[in-house]
């Protein structure tokens, strides 16, 4: 981090605190009233434990606290793979998928109300001689999708490995992941061949883009993919880069921000753009977890939740949550959102 970070780093937290001072004090672990927007609520688009890669959603006005949308029944019969929506341009939502990491098409689907997604196109990406990446495997895992309203362009990345698995080794296909980007300015022409978003030698799957807002760069939200073991502690966990350009270069990223044998971070600002709500699965479906941070720069804390013992639960996540991400919305998507689909956990709507 530059001295220019820093500095305004620290006159955020400053202003923070100086906020902070005129308020009642709240002791750790006292119970809080967690805070609601009047004009912003958050789309949750995810899969569930035995239903892997089907698309279901989940609402919350504050961030904290899910609930399920369509009576907790899919809301699309189109849709396969692992969701990840942006917001175009033009105002419209994007979401990227495909069948299988063996599928060979990238595709995408367009909705102007989140409740109706249509068929928008597909992308099939060259998997070879991709700069130090040789020998890559015919594998797309997990795309996702990034829109940069700064230049009008979307990112679009996977991860790929280029080892097969063994019965002897089988972490060797992980270890192996590397997480492969292109751009595109319509999701119609892209820029080709793919190449590697990270110099560094680390497995990543799960990349997620964000836009650092302590100055003009950008960060990325990786799931280092090595197995955990003591030559390599920090394996399986959710770990964060912040560089100055959307594609890089990013500097090897800093210490987890989450348990071991966490994955799919997906992350959105709290309603009153006092900190970050980092979440992640406890794969595979055990539940879901929650890092909070004043700054992607940090610092950063775990936060108690689906714990079982409601009086420390600081948030509560739908049940059976696989991953997928989050997006903030207004309250007027939340009221339509909630009048298409309902929320009651009851018999299906006909959707």
């Amino acid at each position: 981090m530059n001295w220019k970070t820093w500095s305004t780093a620290f006159l955020m937290t400053f202003a923070w605190c100086a906020v902070r001072a005129g308020a009642e004090p709240v002791p750790a672990g006292a119970p809080t009233t967690p805070y609601v927007a009047a004009d912003k609520a958050y789309l949750f688009a995810h899969m569930k434990t035995g239903h892997y890669g089907v698309l279901y959603y989940a609402v919350s006005r504050d961030g904290l606290h899910w609930k399920a949308l369509n009576h907790g029944e899919p809301v699309s019969q189109q849709y396969h793979g692992h969701a990840s929506i942006a917001r175009g341009g033009d105002g419209r939502y994007y979401l990227v998928g495909n069948r299988s990491d063996a599928d060979p098409l990238i595709r995408f689907w367009v909705s102007d109300d989140l409740v109706t997604w249509k068929k928008f196109g597909t992308y099939q990406p060259r998997l070879t001689d991709i700069p130090g990446h040789p020998h890559a495997l015919q594998r797309i895992g997990a795309p996702k999708l990034y829109f940069d309203d700064r230049d009008g362009r979307f990112l679009l990345t996977w991860h790929t490995p280029n080892i097969e698995g063994s019965p002897d080794d089988p972490e060797r296909y992980w270890a192996s992941q590397r997480t492969l980007y292109v751009v595109s300015p319509d999701l119609k022409t892209f820029a080709d061949p793919p190449r590697r978003l990270f110099d560094w030698e680390m497995a990543t799957i799960d990349t997620t883009i964000v836009r650092d807002e302590l100055g003009d760069g950008y960060c990325a939200l990786v799931k280092d993919e090595r197995y955990p073991d003591y030559n390599w502690p920090t394996g399986k966990t959710v770990r964060i880069s912040c560089g100055i350009a959307m594609t890089g270069p990013y500097p090897p990223p800093g210490p987890p921000l989450s348990p071991n044998f966490r994955e799919a971070p997906t992350i959105i600002r709290s309603p009153d753009d006092a900190e970050w709500l980092l979440y992640y699965e406890q794969y595979a479906g055990t539940s879901y977890g929650l890092t909070k941070g004043r700054t992607l720069q940090g610092p950063w804390y775990q936060v108690s939740g689906n714990s079982g013992v409601e009086e420390w639960n600081r948030f509560e996540m739908v049940p059976g949550a696989r991953h997928g991400s989050m997006l903030q919305i207004s309250k007027k998507q939340y009221d339509v959102l909630v009048a298409a689909f309902g929320t009651d956990l009851g018999a299906p709507s006909a959707r």
